[in-house]
This record gives C-alpha cells, sequence and structure tokens, in this order.
C-alpha cells in the first residue's frame, strides 16, 4: 500500500513499512484521541479538549498521519487509488469497534459538490460504504451536506483559521435521519479537528444525540505535510 513491494497474500503493508506505522493503540485523551507520552489513567481528556471541549463526543484514528503514512493516504485522496479502500476500511473495522458497535448511522464528512466533481469521489464516503457493508450498519451518504464551499483545511496556517474557514459550511438536509441518534461520521485524515467540529454542530443542531468520529489517521505533531 506505500512502497508497492508485492505481497505474498492479501492487501496491507509490507514489513519494513508497517514498522514504520506509528499505529495510535497506546494512551491517548478519552475525547480527541490525542496521544498522550504517559499513561494518565482511563477517562483523561488532554488540555485542550479540557479548555474547549469540541461538540463531538469522542474520536479515534488508526495511526498517525506523518511521512510514512501520508503516501497512501494521499494516493487514495487524490490518485484514483480507490484499491487501497478495502485494506484500509479493514483497518478502521478493527481499530474502532466500540464506536462502530454504539452507531446507529454511519455518515461520511462531505465533500462539496465542486470538489466532489473534480474529484469524482468522496473517499470519506468510499470508505464509510465498505464499512457499513462489513457491519450491516445503515448508511447515509447524502445527509450531511458540505453547503459552503470553503478553501482546503490545508492552506490555513493555524487552528482559528481553520475553524473559520468551516464555520456554518455543513448543514444536515434530512433532520428526521439523524434525530435521536448516534452518528459515526467516517474520514480519512483528523487535523485540528476543525471540520469534525463543525459537522458535528450541525448533526447535533438537527437532534443528534451523540457523534463520535472514526479516522484513518490524526495529525499528532502541527508541522505534518500536506492533507
Amino acid at each position: 500500500m506505500s512502497c508497492r513491494e508485492p505481497l505474498g497474500i492479501g492487501q496491507g503493508f509490507c514489513p519494513t513499512c508497517w514498522n514504520r506505522i506509528a499505529f495510535l493503540d497506546g494512551p491517548m485523551c478519552d475525547c480527541c484521541g490525542m496521544p498522550f507520552d504517559v499513561d494518565p489513567g482511563e477517562g483523561t481528556r488532554c488540555a485542550g479538549c479540557l479548555a474547549r471541549p469540541p461538540a463531538y463526543d469522542r474520536a479515534r484514528a488508526i495511526f498517525a498521519y506523518d511521512e510514512h503514512s501520508r503516501g497512501p493516504i494521499l494516493a487514495l485522496k487524490h490518485a484514483d487509488r480507490l484499491d487501497l479502500a478495502p485494506g484500509f476500511a479493514r483497518w478502521l473495522e478493527r481499530a474502532g469497534r466500540p464506536l462502530l458497535a454504539a452507531a446507529d448511522l454511519l455518515v461520511p464528512v462531505p465533500l462539496h459538490r465542486l470538489k466532489l466533481w473534480q474529484r469524482r469521489y468522496n473517499q470519506a464516503a468510499e470508505l464509510a460504504r465498505l464499512l457499513a457493508r462489513i457491519k450491516a450498519k445503515p448508511l447515509a451518504v447524502a445527509v450531511l451536506e458540505r453547503s459552503r464551499h470553503t478553501k482546503s483545511q490545508g492552506e490555513m496556517t493555524s487552528a482559528a483559521g481553520r475553524r473559520r474557514n468551516v464555520s456554518g459550511a455543513f448543514r444536515v438536509r434530512d433532520p428526521e435521519r439523524v434525530r435521536g441518534r448516534s452518528i459515526l461520521l467516517i474520514d480519512d485524515v483528523l487535523t485540528t479537528g476543525a471540520t469534525a467540529e463543525a459537522c458535528a454542530r450541525a448533526l447535533k443542531l438537527a437532534g443528534a444525540a451523540k457523534v463520535e468520529i472514526l479516522a484513518l489517521a490524526r495529525v499528532v505533531k502541527a508541522s505534518e505535510g500536506p492533507i
């Protein structure tokens, strides 16, 4: 999936690439999933979530977004590498079982229609479709809409800029689909969490009881490269 080395069976990383991936399976913030250097105990939140509690209830990612994981994610996102989606979906299913078990409805983070036309597919929607099939969970691809065309979050230089960029950019097309339900948002990369926050606000405003996030990767260091 990364270096294109042929594998004997299945789909994934070769041993060399696997050993370079920073899987987020250690102690982490109970809310946003940011990894801790030491284990502060179960249920602990990071300083950011304590100072500014997010609109979503919980977020989890499989691995850190860095120079080793960036290539396959960008390939899925921008290079028509939809062949990578089944392998990523299986990892999401294994790592996200507690979140998937609690979810009433899977919802992908949407693209604006202009960006969807340019890219031809939404990588989050492709992952969500596969996850819904694996777990036999209801899926609502179009219930959440990006109603305002925004700049790429990768162009924003600060967390405040990212929040402003997506503020009010999402709306729920059919509130009855989400009212009183536990929603699991599917995305590829969590950066500052601004997009997840904006989506969660829109869903809760429409009546969702709970919103959790499941992503492939998250930025752990603010200096990581393009998304």
